[in-house]
């Protein structure tokens, strides 16, 4: 099959289109026939070499995020059958081959029907982000009706889900943007409030929308120094979750508002090979709040061909993306 793959660490020049072997099919695996990926932090920087401990062996194929169509079930699946369309964040990281293939193997526990109202495009953006802004909001912190929750990053990859999860599951929705355009977008999504944090300091904002109580719920998608901010805009036994936290942090504002600290690592099941079937039911869930219209994923401007891949890294690595940089089958 060709592959898009990496033989060295390096800028996103490093990828070369190649033929590799076909994966073989395992038991309780699905052999996926790849119609769309996306591309997260994690990819970008697993090709940087920045996080070699978690990267496959070379030559890598990289990316989680795939969605496509069953092609081959291997002994004792029964959930899936040849021809059934499907999305999951599945490999591309040590040990698991990614998406960047014509064929990706899949865990089965892993593995959900997609959505039928999105694209592949579209199914192919959420897997790696949903789960994460589901195990942080759902699972973690347990949000509740009537709960006041703060997302920082509203419009980026996870930021996105997370006010739509929030909202979904009966909070007030208090969306953190950069600029009037992403304020809209977080709007649109569901936010109830938007605060742009260039213009309003966490105290300002803190005192204006909680009467200097802090929220119930802080998502943290920012992380590392950010932390202490969200560690401001917590109230007294608040919650604070992040996904990000690859640092040292002064935990004394913690200790003294007597907060709850959650830091949610998605990758831990595809690389310890525990608690797959998590990921299932996040993403089965998933699909039926997006079919029933509650979420729906945040796609950046242009959609690459998987021959773009490099173009593709370059956009997302930017930071000018708005929402996810998705790649689909020319």
């Amino acid at each position: 099959m060709q592959a898009q793959i990496i033989t060295q660490f390096g800028s996103p020049t490093v990828f070369e289109t190649t033929d590799v072997p076909t994966p073989q099919v395992l038991p309780h695996h699905v052999l996926i026939r790849v119609m769309a990926t996306s591309v997260n932090p994690v990819d970008y920087k697993i090709r940087q070499g920045a996080v070699p401990d978690i990267a496959p062996d070379f030559p890598a194929v990289l990316h989680g995020d795939v969605a496509g169509v069953v092609e081959t079930i291997g002994e004792g699946v029964t959930t899936f059958k040849p021809g059934d369309e499907v999305y999951a964040c599945a490999g591309g990281v040590k040990g698991l081959g990614g998406a960047l293939a014509e064929y990706m193997l899949a865990d089965v526990d892993q593995v959900a029907h997609k959505p039928k109202s999105l694209t592949m495009a579209e199914a192919a953006a959420l897997p790696l982000v949903s789960i994460t802004a589901w195990e942080g909001l759902i699972d973690r912190a347990k949000v509740q009706p009537g709960q006041q929750v703060l997302v920082y990053g509203a419009t980026g990859g996870v930021g996105h889900i997370g006010v739509q999860l929030a909202k979904s599951a009966g909070a007030t929705v208090y969306a953190l943007v950069s600029s009037e355009e992403k304020g809209a977008i977080a709007r649109k999504l569901g936010a109830d409030f938007t605060i742009n944090y260039h213009q309003q300091p966490v105290e300002e904002f803190v005192a204006e929308h909680t009467n200097e109580q802090g929220f119930d719920v802080v998502f943290d998608t920012v992380g590392n120094d950010n932390l202490q901010n969200a560690f401001k805009a917590a109230k007294l036994n608040g919650t604070v979750v992040s996904i990000v936290s690859l640092s040292q942090q002064d935990l004394t504002l913690l200790h003294a508002k007597g907060l709850t600290l959650h830091l949610v690592y998605m990758l831990i099941p595809l690389l310890r090979n525990v608690g797959r079937s998590r990921h299932r039911e996040i993403l089965t869930q998933l699909a039926q709040l997006v079919d029933a219209g509650q979420v729906q994923p945040l796609l950046d401007g242009q959609v690459f061909k998987f021959s773009e891949v490099a173009t593709a890294h370059q956009r997302a690595e930017s930071g000018q993306a708005i929402g996810k940089v998705v790649l689909q089958r020319e």
